[in-house]
């Protein structure tokens, strides 16, 4: 099985705001990338092929209501909280945050977690804290899990991403050993697909010796 996804990230913000949308309003936007590339990816034998899109949450459900039927397009949220909802329990007081019950309704079905910049974002809010280096890298690793959890529980498949900086290369099997260990412990890795992505060299396009 071939594994292609695809991260949006927020490339939907027009050119005008200082962003790279050129393809559509904003309120077509998440629409017309899924009618524009469906019916090319059909061809392709689904038990051989999984295609994967993951929007901003805006976007879901133009992207869902797209889908033609037997569409090989899965949609995707760009993450999920570390809580969700529950019958008899918190009925919805995630205010900013998307809980995994909220993307599996929308009509997800995968998520994108652990993403480079979702954990620089998580490292820097621990550093404002007085939190950094190796206790909270751990700190980061453990909420991930807790977040792949939740998107198990609610019947979501999980691409989770692992990567080293720069300063970490000469460390990586064991920044990459802790992101698989803790950000997997006690999941169901037949749900998970993992995806590298050698942070430090994202634009330079080095290549490590031995990591070829």
């Amino acid at each position: 099985m071939k594994h292609i996804f695809l991260n949006l990230k927020r490339f939907d913000v027009p050119t005008e705001f200082g962003g790279v949308n050129r393809l559509a309003p904003v309120s077509e936007w998440g629409k017309v990338i899924v009618e524009n590339t469906q019916a090319a990816l059909a061809q392709y034998d689904p038990a051989e092929v999984e295609f994967a899109m993951y929007f901003p949450e805006a976007h879901i459900p133009a992207a869902v209501a797209a889908k033609m039927p037997g569409s090989p397009v899965k949609i995707g949220c760009q993450g999920v909280y570390r809580a969700d909802t529950a019958v008899g329990g918190n009925f919805g007081a995630f205010t900013t945050n998307r809980p995994a019950s909220a993307a599996k309704a929308l009509g997800c079905e995968t998520v994108l977690i652990g993403h480079c910049e979702e954990r620089n974002d998580k490292m820097g809010i621990l550093a404002e804290a007085g939190i950094t280096g190796e206790a909270a890298t751990k700190v980061v690793n453990k909420i991930l899990n807790q977040e792949i959890q939740c998107a198990l529980a609610r019947g979501l498949n999980v691409l989770y991403c692992i990567g080293e900086k720069s300063e970490e290369q000469d460390a990586w099997q064991q920044v990459l050993g802790d992101q698989l260990s803790i950000g997997l412990e006690g999941t169901d890795k037949s749900r998970i697909c993992i995806a590298y992505e050698p942070i430090w060299s994202i634009g330079p396009g080095k290549t490590p010796a031995g990591k070829e």
